[in-house]
C-alpha cells in the first residue's frame, strides 16, 4: 500500500495511490495523503546544517564539543562527520532498550543522556556507519544556533519558500495522517507510532508523494541551498554522502534517500543528468520495496519488466535458517542482519528496525 511518483523536468508522467490510507475507515491512499518518510528527515536536516554554513554560524570543521563536550570524543567530532556518519557515535536505535521508550515523548535531555551513554563504536572519521544519533544532535544544535524549533526551522527555510503546506515536523498523529501497517499472516496489522520527539531531525518528516518531488527539484536547482553546499552533500565517502546517498541503475546513478519508521518505507531519488524524480512512498508492504523501484524505473527507461510471481512458497525452519545470518553489500556499506522469526526470515538494515520482504536500502541494479 502507497504512493508511487515519477516525474521529468518537474512534470509528473506517473503517479498512482494503492490501498488504504486507514483500513478501518476504509479511507484509501491518495496523492495528497501525509506519510511517515523516515530517514528522508536526513536530507532536510542536512540541508539546514548547510545553510547555517552558508550564513556563518557554523562551520564543518566545528566540533562537536562546542556543543556537547559531554559525549565521548566530541573534541575529535566534526559536523562533517554528523553529516557524513563518520562520528563513531554510537547508534541509539540499534540498542534493545529503544522499544521500550520509543513510543514515549522526549526532550534534548533526555535523548543526550542515552546517546552519551551509549558512548562511541569507532575513532571518528576512521570510517562510516549508519547513526541516528548523529542527526538528533545536529537537531539540536540547529535549534541551539537559531534559537527556534526544528519544526519551526523546516517549516521557514523549506516549507514556506517551496510553498509546500504537507511537508512538516510530526506530532501526535493527525487523522488525515496516513496509518501503516504489517501484513502478517494474510491480513493487514496496524503498527504502533513512534513518537517524532524520539528521532526528530533523524526521521520525524510527514510529507507527500509531489511535496518530496518539489524539495528533491528545488535541492538540486539552487532553491535551498547553494550549488556548493549541494556538492558537498553529494560528496561519497566509504558509500556514505553528507544527508544524502548515490545509487546505481544500470550505467545511470541518482542521488536520494531512504526511509523506514514503523511500517512506512520511502524512497526519493534524482537522476540529474536525466532531470528524473522517483518517489515512493509505502504505508505497508507485502512485496520487496526494491523489485517495485526496479519495475517503475525498467518501465520508464524502456527496458523488460518482468511480472513476479505471487505464488505462495511454503519453507522449512531448515531451509529458512540457510539464510540466517550477516550480509553487506560492496557497493552500498550496509550491514544486514538476516533472523527467523518463527517461519518468517526478517532483515535489519544496520539502523533500522525490522523489515519483512526486503532490506531498507539496497542496490537499484
Amino acid at each position: 500500500m502507497g504512493n508511487l511518483l515519477i516525474a521529468k523536468n518537474g512534470e509528473v508522467i506517473y503517479e498512482p495511490s494503492i490501498g488504504f490510507q486507514d483500513i478501518d475507515s476504509g479511507e484509501r491512499l491518495t496523492s495528497p495523503s501525509r506519510l511517515r518518510v523516515g530517514s528522508i528527515t536526513k536530507m532536510f536536516t542536512t540541508a539546514l546544517v548547510l545553510k547555517n554554513v552558508e550564513e556563518g554560524k557554523l562551520s564543518l570543521d566545528q566540533p562537536l564539543s562546542d556543543f556537547f563536550p559531554q559525549v565521548k570524543n566530541a573534541e575529535k567530532i566534526t559536523m562533517s562527520n554528523l553529516l557524513q556518519h563518520r562520528s563513531g557515535i554510537h547508534n541509539f536505535t540499534n540498542d534493545e532498550v529503544y522499544m521500550a521508550y520509543y513510543q514515549s515523548t522526549q526532550n534534548e535531555e533526555s535523548m543526550v543522556e542515552k546517546i552519551v551513554a551509549a558512548g562511541s563504536d569507532f575513532e571518528s572519521d576512521s570510517k562510516g556507519e549508519y547513526s541516528n544519533s548523529n542527526f538528533v544532535l545536529l537537531t539540536y544544535i540547529l535549534e541551539k544556533l537559531n534559537q527556534s524549533s526544528y519544526a519551526e526551522l523546516i517549516k521557514e527555510n523549506i516549507s514556506s519558500p517551496l510553498k509546500r503546506n504537507s511537508t512538516y515536523v510530526g506530532k501526535s498523529p493527525l487523522k488525515e495522517e496516513a496509518k501503516s501497517y504489517q501484513f502478517v499472516e494474510g491480513k493487514w496489522v496496524i503498527e504502533p507510532f513512534t513518537d517524532m520527539s524520539v528521532l526528530a531531525g533523524a526521521g520525524a518528516i510527514l510529507s507527500t508523494s509531489e511535496d518530496l518531488l518539489r524539495f528533491i527539484e528545488g535541492l538540486f536547482a539552487g532553491k535551498i541551498i547553494s550549488q556548493e553546499s549541494l556538492e558537498l552533500m553529494k560528496e561519497i565517502k566509504d558509500g556514505y554522502g553528507r544527508g544524502m546517498f548515490q545509487y546505481p541503475y544500470a550505467e545511470k546513478i541518482f542521488y536520494g534517500h531512504t526511509g523506514g519508521i514503523d511500517g512506512f518505507r520511502s524512497l526519493i531519488g534524482y537522476f540529474p543528468n536525466e532531470k528524473l524524480t522517483i518517489v515512493t512512498l509505502s504505508n505497508g508492504l507485502n512485496f520487496n520495496s526494491n523489485d517495485i523501484t526496479i519495475a517503475m524505473l525498467h518501465s520508464y527507461f524502456g527496458n523488460e519488466v518482468s511480472i513476479p510471481n505471487f505464488t505462495i512458497v511454503e519453507l522449512s525452519e531448515e531451509e529458512i535458517d540457510q539464510y540466517v545470518g550477516e550480509y553487506s553489500s560492496e557497493q552500498i556499506l550496509l550491514v544486514f542482519i538476516f533472523e527467523r522469526q518463527g517461519e518468517v526470515l526478517v532483515a535489519k538494515p544496520s539502523g533500522q528496525q525490522d523489515t519483512r520482504f526486503g532490506s531498507e536500502r539496497e542496490s537499484y541494479l
